[in-house]
C-alpha cells in the first residue's frame, strides 16, 4: 500500500498553499482582470443611468419606459445576454462589460430614480425662490439629497457585477471567472475555492468602500442618526 504524498496539491485538497505561493501570478493577473472588468461596467453603467433617471424625474412619460426596458433587460439570462451581444463585440472584454452594464442600470435607475423622487418639493421651492436655476437646482441640491438612495443602487449594482463578471469565463474574459471555470473542468479543487473566495472578498471590499464613501458625502445621514 503506497502512502499519501506529502504535497497538497497532488492530493487535490481544497485548502492548500501550495497553490497560492505557486500561482501567484496567476490569481493577481484574474484579479486585477475582475477588478477592472467591475469597475469599468459599474462606471459606464452609472454614466447612462444617471441622465435616464434625471429624464425620468423632469419628464413623467419617461419613466415609464425607462423602468420597463431597465427591469426587461434585468430579467434576460446572462448566457442569452451574451449570445445576444456577441454580433456586435465578439469574443471580447467588451462583450462582458457592454452585459454588466445593461445589468447594472436596473439598479442605478431605480436607486437614482428613487432618491430625486424623495427631495422634498418644499425644498426644491425654496432653491428656486434663492435663485437657483435648473441646473443649479440640480447639483447643488437634489443630487446631494439623492445620494444614500443612489449610493445603495451603487453598492448593489457592484456587488451584482463582480459576482456576474465570472459568467465572462465563457468567453474567455471572466477574471476570477475563468479559474472557476478551468478548475470544475479539471476537478481542481484548491483552484475552485481560492478563485470563489476571492471573488466574495472583492465583493465584501468593495460593499464596504462604498459604504465608506457613502458616510463621507453624507455627514447629514450620521448626525441624524446620532
Amino acid at each position: 500500500m503506497t502512502a499519501p504524498p506529502d504535497d497538497c496539491l497532488a492530493r487535490n485538497e481544497w485548502i492548500c498553499g501550495a497553490y497560492l505561493s505557486s500561482r501567484r501570478e496567476i490569481l493577481t493577473d484574474a484579479v486585477v482582470q475582475h477588478l477592472q472588468l467591475t469597475g469599468v461596467s459599474v462606471a459606464l453603467a452609472l454614466l447612462i443611468a444617471l441622465p435616464l433617471a434625471i429624464a425620468a424625474r423632469r419628464l413623467r412619460w419617461v419613466a415609464a419606459p425607462v423602468l420597463g426596458i431597465t427591469t426587461l433587460l434585468y430579467t434576460i439570462p446572462a448566457l442569452a445576454m451574451f449570445s445576444l451581444l456577441l454580433p456586435l463585440y465578439g469574443l471580447s472584454a467588451a462583450l462582458v462589460v457592454a452585459g454588466l452594464v445593461l445589468y447594472s442600470l436596473t439598479l442605478l435607475v431605480r436607486n437614482l430614480l428613487a432618491g430625486l423622487r424623495a427631495v422634498p418639493e418644499e425644498t426644491r421651492r425654496a432653491a428656486r425662490g434663492l435663485g437657483y436655476g435648473p441646473l443649479r437646482l440640480l447639483l447643488a441640491v437634489e443630487l446631494p439629497l439623492a445620494l444614500p438612495a443612489a449610493m445603495a443602487g451603487l453598492r448593489l449594482a457592484t456587488v451584482s457585477a463582480v459576482s456576474l463578471v465570472t459568467i465572462g469565463a465563457i468567453v474567455g474574459h471572466g477574471g476570477l471567472g475563468n479559474l472557476i471555470y478551468a478548475g470544475m473542468n479539471t476537478y481542481f479543487k484548491a483552484q475552485v475555492l481560492t478563485a470563489s473566495v476571492l471573488c466574495v472578498v472583492i465583493a465584501v471590499a468593495a460593499d464596504l468602500l462604498l459604504l465608506g464613501v457613502q458616510r463621507l458625502l453624507t455627514p447629514w445621514t450620521r448626525a441624524r442618526s446620532a
